[in-house]
């Protein structure tokens, strides 16, 4: 079973960041921008250079390709090239943040996390309202490729920790291993560490075009083969240089090593950065031995499935009233524009991509007791239907960059029940899951009133988002 931990709050950028570079794989050359967004929103990419400036979820179901780099896909959207940058922003604790894209790929920069970790400090990042929620792994995840001789695995741990291990069965890399104890050690430990590959890779990617924006400076070049004079001077032209030769390591000598198991450390920032895939934050001890994205991606997604099928396991939301909530009464009427007496949420305990879970605690003294059934006091099942629409107001508008600027009207009411009563003294647990992918604006969801484990009312809605004042 799945235990869910609010530890922290949220975060995102204090300011927008702009970022511009080459893809390694593309050659295009790329403009992009790092704006804030309000929690529960994600990581998202959005290409504007295309029509209707489509948008695609930092998620495992939207991988492609891990050739050479981890691609995304979805609505049209193609985003190559994405882990360093979802590294860097695991390793600064950026939970909410939208990446506008003039082009294919992420820049490739050094070759490694640290320009982005750079320009994340230099913008600095802002603490959100909003409880972070942590999922821990109670058992182990495995996962083993016997073709590939993968092996991977994930143990139930009280933080984030990766140990990565390699061995090309090379003379020159050899076997090396770089850890990771807690994601305070990202930036000074993993993050400056270049990709790399062989002399062989290197020569074929070369001869069939494939890293068009390839330069001698963003990777280290492993020379797993006897070279002579004709192989230098070949390599100096491809790569604009007077001369080339093999260092002592057996590294070409475009760039010194950072640290002696800079290999190793690469591959565990690829680790961080495919593994932000799952799309929920994790407390595990990954282990990963010989990894690469394709089955970095793969493990990714058997977290992922692990923690879907716990995290509804049960259907019934767990509310314990020690833990603080995600949203309080304040920080919900920053977002709604219901105030008392229409304002039927008094906090909000879990808020996802897909699902949103509030509370509503219901005393004698609500306004409507008064006149519905006074003798014998029960809430107005409409009034049970508007408390789940302003949760599903909650969850809709996270999903814009700026959700004081829209609100959500409800369309559409379907397969209303109401199986018990709400009294005085009931807690009601409001949960809202959404259907389908929001397009053109309309949210379609699913409502339920829990009181205790017990369904009191569901029904489906239909709802839309309104921009209704302009962006400052």
């Amino acid at each position: 079973m799945m235990e869910n931990q609010q530890l922290e709050n949220q975060h995102t950028l204090k300011g927008e960041i702009s970022i511009s570079g080459v893809g390694l794989h593309t050659g295009a050359s790329v403009n992009m921008t790092l704006k804030p967004a309000s929690p529960g929103f994600g990581i998202k990419f959005q290409r504007v250079d295309l029509p209707n400036q489509p948008v695609v979820k930092a998620d495992v179901d939207y991988v492609v390709d891990t050739a050479r780099g981890t691609t995304l896909e979805h609505n049209g959207a193609r985003v190559s090239t994405v882990e360093h940058l979802l590294a860097a922003l695991v390793g600064t604790g950026v939970d909410n943040v939208l990446i506008e894209l003039d082009g294919p790929e992420i820049p490739i920069m050094d070759g490694s996390s640290m320009p982005f970790i750079e320009a994340i400090e230099k913008t600095g990042i802002l603490d959100q309202d909003a409880k972070k929620i942590y999922y821990t792994i109670d058992t182990n995840i495995t996962y083993y490729d016997e073709q590939k001789k993968v092996e991977m695995v994930a143990l139930p741990a009280i933080n984030y920790s990766v140990t990565c291990l390699i061995d090309f069965n090379s003379p020159v890399l050899g076997t090396q291993h770089a850890k990771m104890k807690g994601l305070e050690q990202f930036r000074d430990d993993i993050a400056s560490s270049r990709t790399f590959c062989f002399l062989h890779e290197l020569e074929y990617l070369l001869n069939n075009n494939l890293i068009k924006g390839g330069d001698i400076n963003n990777a280290i070049v492993v020379v797993d083969r006897p070279v002579n004079e004709d192989d230098m001077t070949r390599l100096a032209k491809a790569f604009n240089r007077e001369t080339m030769s093999v260092q002592r390591e057996g590294i070409l000598n475009n760039i010194e090593l950072r640290f002696p198991n800079e290999p190793a450390r690469h591959k565990l920032l690829d680790v961080i950065g495919d593994l932000a895939l799952i799309g929920y934050p994790i407390k595990a001890h990954i282990i990963a031995n010989r990894p690469g994205h394709a089955s970095n991606v793969e493990f990714a997604r058997k977290i992922k499935a692990y923690i879907k099928k716990n995290k509804h396991n049960q259907g019934v939301p767990v509310y314990d009233p020690n833990q603080p909530p995600i949203f309080d009464t304040p920080r919900i009427e920053r977002t709604l524009p219901h105030r008392y007496p229409m304002l039927l949420v008094d906090k909000i305990i879990e808020l996802g991509e897909e699902q949103v879970v509030g509370i509503k605690n219901v005393t004698f003294n609500e306004h409507f007791f008064q006149g519905h059934f006074p003798n014998n006091p029960v809430m107005p099942g409409v009034l049970q239907l508007e408390a789940l629409a302003q949760v599903g107001g909650i969850l809709a508008l996270n999903r814009v960059p700026d959700p004081e600027n829209y609100d959500t009207y409800f369309l559409k009411i379907d397969n209303c029940k109401f199986k018990q009563k709400v009294v005085p003294g009931d807690t009601m647990i409001l949960k809202m899951e959404l259907l389908s992918p929001i397009r053109r604006g309309l949210v379609e969801m699913r409502g339920t009133v829990f009181i205790g484990n017990k369904v009191a009312t569901e029904a489906d809605m239909i709802a839309q988002i309104i921009k209704t004042r302009e962006s400052k």
